[in-house]
C-alpha cells in the first residue's frame, strides 16, 4: 500500500497495527525534493537522524552532487523504514544559503573573513599564552550532542592528555546528564538498560515527563501502532500538559512542578504496602531495600497529594497500574532530568522497576532517555563529564588503565577533582580563570539558563571565544573566532542513540565553500600545538574517521560501551546494533542486566555515588562498605521543596520545554520551511481558568517576567495544569533573517531570558521547569492566533478556535507499507 500523507497536519503518518510480542511492520517513509523522484535519484547514501536521540536510520538521496531528500531504512531495527517530521523536512538545512563557508576573525570589533591558516594560528597562539601564562585550567571547551562519536574520542584526547584541562563539557549537560548520573547511582555505572524493542512487549508503558510523541515521534508511532494492535498496553503518564501520551493514557497525573520525588515517594510507598515487591530479585541483586521502605513508609498518597495538588485517588491508580504490570517499561526525560530534585527523582524511578524485578527481560525495562541524537556518545568517550569508556576518575587504576590507552604518565590526566560541569565553566569564565572558551555544535547565548548573565560572559573582552558551527548563530556573533563545520551528510562517521544503538552515517555530499568536518578541524588544532605521548611521539595517531573509531575500540575494549566487535564496514549496508558488541556479543547486545547487575563492584564502577540531596560524593571506603559485592543500589530521597516558589508578584510557575516541529535552538529545524511554517515563533501557553482570570484571550500578545528578565510572546489557552505557564525554548533573541539581542528594555522572545541559574546537586544539570512567573497582557490578539501548533500538546483547549497545523503540499510524503516493489533499489551504495 502506498499513501501521500502531509507530515505536518498528520506528523505520525498512517497506522500499522501489531499485536503484543509481534514484529513491527515495515514502513517506508520518503520525503523528495520538488522534481524528484526515487527512479531519478543517483545514489542513496546511508545516515541516521541527528534532529533527536531517537537515531531512526535513512538514506540521502543525491542527484547531481547535492542533497534531493530522505527514505527510512527499513531493515533497521530502531524505526523500520519510518521518519519524524523533523528527519522529513530537516535536511534542506544543510543547503540554507546562509550557511557559513569560509573561517571569521574578529578585527576592530568586527567578524570578517579569512583562510584557515589564520583562524587556527590565532586559536594555536592564544592556546600557547594561556598555557605558559595560566596554566591548562585557563582553557575549557563546550561541545554539542551531535558531533560524531569520532569527534567526541579525539577531543576528549586533545583536551584532557593534550591540554591537560579538566574542563571539558557538552551541551548534553542540559539534556541528558541526569540520565547518566541516575543510571551511575543505581547501577555503578552509565549504560541504558532497556531497548526499544521492550515496546512490542509491555503491557504497560510509563511515560515520566517525558512527551514522547514530539520528542521521539518514530517511538510514538511504535506505541500507537500497539495500542491498534492486539493486546494493547496501558499507558501511564506523568506530565502537567495535555500531550498526546497524556491524551491516550488509562492514567494522567499533572503534579505541580517541582514534587516528583514526593509523587515517586508514593508509588513507591504504594507498591511496598501492597507487597507487588519481587523480593527474590531485590535480595539477590540490590541493596538499600530497608532504608528505602523507611524511607517512604509514611509518604502515603493523600501525603503526596497534598504537595503534589493530585488527587489521592488518582495517585492510588498509578500505583496499581504499575504495581500489576506484567512486563512494565519506564521512559523518562526532561519533566524529571530539569526539574527539582532531578536525579532523586530519576533514581526513584530505577528503584521502581528494581523493587518489582522489571529489569533484563522483553518489555521489563527502564529507558533513562537522551534529548540529543549524539548525546551517548559524549558520555562514553568523555567529552563531558566522564572519562573516556565509563572509567571511573576515583579510580587510580582506571586512570592508569586510561594513560596505558592513549601512552601518557597518569598525573597527565587531571584527576584530582571532578571533571568541570558546564554550569561552573561558564562561572569560572565569569571569574576569569577559564581565559579561552573553545564552542563547538552549540549555542548557549540561548539554549543556557539567564541569557542576560551569559551574554555577559561571553562579550568579556579577557575571555577568548571559538565557536565552531554551520551559521553565524547568536553565539557565534560573540566570537573572536568563527570556523565553518561541516555537518550530517557532509562527513563520515558513527554516533549512538538513546537505546545504546549505534548507526553509521556516510559521506554524501561535499561541505559548501570550505567548511570541514570537527574531526579535521579537531586534527588540525592537535597537529598545530604538537601534542605528543609519553615518548615523543604524536598523541593522536589517527587522520581519519576510521582510523579514529578503531582507536576509540582500543579505549573501549573491556568496557561495559565495548565496541570491539564493530567497525565501520560492520555498520554499514545493514541495521544500527546495539552495544556491548564484542566477542561474547558478535551481533550485539538488545538488553543489560539480563544475568544481574554486571558493573557495580568497587573495582569496576564507574561512580562511587553522590548523596542525592546535597551531591557530596562518597568515596571508595564509603561504597566498598555498603556495595561489597556490586549490587544495584536504591537509594532513598526525602521530597524537598523547590527552591523559588510562587508569591504574590510572580503568581505562577513557568516550565520550558520543547514542540515537535524545531530542534534546541532551530539552527537548523528553523531553515526548513516546513518545520518552521509549523511553529514560527514563540508562544505562552496557560490554562483556560488562569486566562480567564486575567481577561486574557487566544493570539494576545502577553509578557512573562521572572525576577531574572522577561519574554514576549502570543497566547495560547490549552489544557494545561492551572497555575502552569509554558514556553518552548527553540526561539532565540533573532530570527534566521538576523536581529540583535534585548538591550534590557522591550523583553525579546528567548524562554532562556526568564529561567534560572541553578543546577540539580547530583547531575549538575540545569533547572528549567520551575521558575516562579507573572504574566500580563501587552496587547489584544484581535483574532490573531498564537503561532503554535494545534497537532501537539499545543493544541487549543476549545477545538476549532485557530486554524488547524497542516504543511499543504510541499509536506506530503509518501508512505510505503509492506515490501516496496523492486528490493533492488533499496540498496545504498
Amino acid at each position: 500500500m502506498v499513501a501521500s500523507v502531509d507530515r505536518i497536519a498528520l506528523p505520525w503518518g498512517s497506522r500499522t497495527p501489531y499485536g503484543r510480542h509481534g514484529s513491527w511492520p515495515e514502513r517506508q517513509d520518503i520525503c523528495l525534493r520538488e522534481g524528484v523522484d526515487p527512479d531519478t535519484v543517483q545514489r542513496w547514501v546511508q545516515a541516521a537522524s541527528i534532529l533527536h536521540s531517537d537515531g531512526d536510520a535513512m538514506d540521502i538521496a543525491v542527484v547531481d552532487g547535492r542533497m534531493a531528500g530522505v527514505r527510512g531504512r527499513t531493515q533497521d531495527r530502531v524505526n523500520r523504514g519510518r521518519l519524524g517530521p523533523k528527519d522529513l523536512f530537516g535536511w534542506q538545512a544543510n543547503a540554507s544559503p546562509d550557511r557559513l563557508t569560509r573561517p571569521l576573525v574578529r578585527r576592530d570589533g568586527q567578524l570578517v573573513e579569512c583562510d584557515w591558516a589564520t583562524a587556527m594560528d590565532r586559536i594555536a597562539t592564544r592556546s600557547r599564552e594561556l598555557l605558559h601564562e595560566r596554566g591548562p585550567g585557563s582553557i575549557g571547551f563546550y561541545t554539542s550532542g551531535q558531533l560524531f562519536l569520532e569527534e567526541y574520542y579525539t577531543l576528549a584526547v586533545l583536551a584532557r592528555a593534550g591540554i591537560g584541562t579538566n574542563h571539558l563539557d557538552g551541551n548534553t549537560r542540559l539534556c541528558t546528564a541526569t540520565a547518566a548520573e541516575a543510571l551511575k547511582e543505581s547501577f555503578g555505572c552509565d549504560g541504558q538498560p532497556g531497548t526499544y524493542d521492550d515496546i512490542d512487549h509491555a503491557d504497560v508503558i510509563a511515560l515520566f515527563g517525558h512527551n514522547l510523541a514530539e520528542t521521539q515521534p518514530v517511538q510514538w508511532m511504535r506505541v500507537l501502532d500497539r495500542l491498534e494492535g492486539g493486546d494493547p498496553p496501558r499507558l501511564l503518564c506523568v506530565d502537567p500538559r495535555p500531550t498526546r501520551p497524556a491524551r491516550a493514557a488509562t492514567v494522567h497525573l499533572a503534579p505541580r512542578l517541582g514534587t516528583n520525588v514526593a509523587l515517586f515517594n508514593a508509588l513507591l510507598h504504594e507498591i511496598i504496602r501492597t507487597d507487588r515487591v519481587d523480593h527474590d530479585y531485590v535480595e539477590a541483586h540490590t541493596v538499600g531495600f530497608e532504608e528505602l521502605a523507611s524511607r517512604v513508609e509514611d509518604c502515603t498518597p493523600e501525603w503526596a497529594a497534598r504537595i503534589c495538588d493530585v488527587p489521592a485517588a488518582r495517585i492510588g491508580e498509578a500505583a496499581e497500574l504499575l504495581g500489576t504490570a506484567d512486563r512494565l517499561l519506564s521512559t523518562v526525560l526532561q519533566g524529571v532530568y530539569q526539574s527539582h530534585q532531578a536525579t532523586a527523582a530519576a533514581v526513584q524511578i530505577n528503584n521502581l522497576h528494581l523493587i518489582r524485578g522489571m529489569l533484563g527481560r522483553p518489555g521489563a525495562g527502564v529507558l533513562q532517555m537522551n534529548g540529543q541524537p549524539t548525546a551517548q556518545n559524549t558520555r562514553e568517550c568523555g567529552a563531558n563529564g566522564d572519562l573516556p569508556g565509563f572509567r571511573n576518575w576515583q579510580n587510580d587504576d582506571h586512570v592508569a588503565d586510561l594513560a596505558r590507552v592513549w601512552n601518557v604518565d597518569p598525573e597527565t590526566i587531571p584527576h584530582y577533582a571532578p571533571p568541570t560541569h558546564a554550569m561552573q565553566m561558564f562561572r569560572y569564565a565569569e571569574q576569569g580563570s577559564i581565559r579561552m572558551l573553545w564552542i563547538s555544535g552549540s549555542n548557549p547565548a540561548v539554549s543556557l539558563p539567564e541569557l542576560s548573565r551569559i551574554r555577559s560572559v561571553l562579550a568579556q573582552d579577557r575571555l577568548f571565544v571559538v565557536v565552531q558551527d554551520l551559521f553565524l548563530t547568536e553565539t557565534a556573533q560573540l566570537a573572536d573566532v568563527v570556523l565553518p563545520a561541516a555537518t550530517w551528510g557532509e562527513k563520515t562517521g558513527t554516533f549512538t542513540n538513546a537505546d545504546r544503538t549505534v548507526h553509521l552515517s556516510d559521506k554524501a555530499v561535499d561541505p559548501p565553500g570550505e567548511a570541514r568536518p570537527d574531526l579535521d578541524i579537531f586534527l588540525d588544532y592537535a597537529a598545530r600545538m604538537d601534542f605528543r605521548d609519553k615518548d615523543g611521539g604524536p598523541l593522536i595517531t589517527w587522520h581519519d574517521p576510521e582510523s579514529a573509531f578503531e582507536a576509540w575500540k582500543r579505549c573501549s575494549a573491556g568496557r561495559p560501551c565495548d565496541y570491539t566487535g564493530l567497525s565501520h564496514d560492520k555498520l554499514r549496508g545493514g541495521s544500527g546494533i546495539q552495544w556491548p558488541c564484542n566477542e561474547r556479543a558478535p551481533e550485539g547486545t538488545d538488553r543489560l542486566y539480563t544475568d544481574g547487575i554486571s558493573w557495580a563492584h568497587p573495582d569496576v564502577c564507574e561512580t562511587y555515588g553522590k548523596d542525592l540531596v546535597t551531591g557530596a560524593a562518597d568515596d571508595v571506603v564509603e561504597y566498598r562498605s555498603l556495595n561489597p559485592d556490586g549490587k544495584a543500589m536504591l537509594k532513598a530521597a526525602a521530597y524537598l521543596p523547590p527552591h523559588e516558589a510562587p508569591d504574590e508578584e510572580y503568581p505562577f510557575q513557568l516550565t520550558t520545554g520543547r514542540t515537535l516541529y524545531h530542534f534546541h535552538t532551530r539552527t537548523k529545524t528553523g531553515r526548513a520551511p516546513q518545520l518552521n511554517e509549523a511553529a514560527p515563533d514563540v508562544w505562552v501557553e496557560a490554562a483556560p481558568s488562569d486566562a480567564s482570570a486575567l481577561g486574557l484571550d487566544e493570539g494576545d500578545l502577553v509578557e512573562v517576567a521572572t525576577p531574572r528578565g522577561a519574554l514576549r510572546g502570543r497566547l495560547r489557552v490549552t489544557d494545561i495544569r492551572p497555575g502552569l505557564l509554558f514556553v518552548p525554548f527553540h526561539y532565540g533573541y533573532w530570527d534566521t533573517g538576523g536581529g540583535h539581542a534585548p538591550d534590557g528594555g522591550t523583553p525579546g522572545r528567548a524562554a532562556n531570558e526568564t529561567t534560572v541559574t541553578d543546577w540539580d546537586p547530583a547531575s549538575k544539570q540545569p533547572l528549567y521547569k520551575t521558575a516562579a512567573a507573572a504574566l500580563r497582557r501587552v496587547e489584544r490578539g484581535d483574532g490573531r492566533p498564537a503561532p503554535a501548533p494545534t497537532t501537539t500538546a499545543s493544541a487549543p483547549s476549545r477545538a476549532g478556535t485557530v486554524p488547524d497545523t497542516v504543511g499543504g503540499p510541499s509536506a506530503l510524503v509518501t508512505e510505503s507499507v509492506g515490501a516496496p516493489p523492486d528490493r533492488r533499489k533499496e540498496q545504498s551504495e
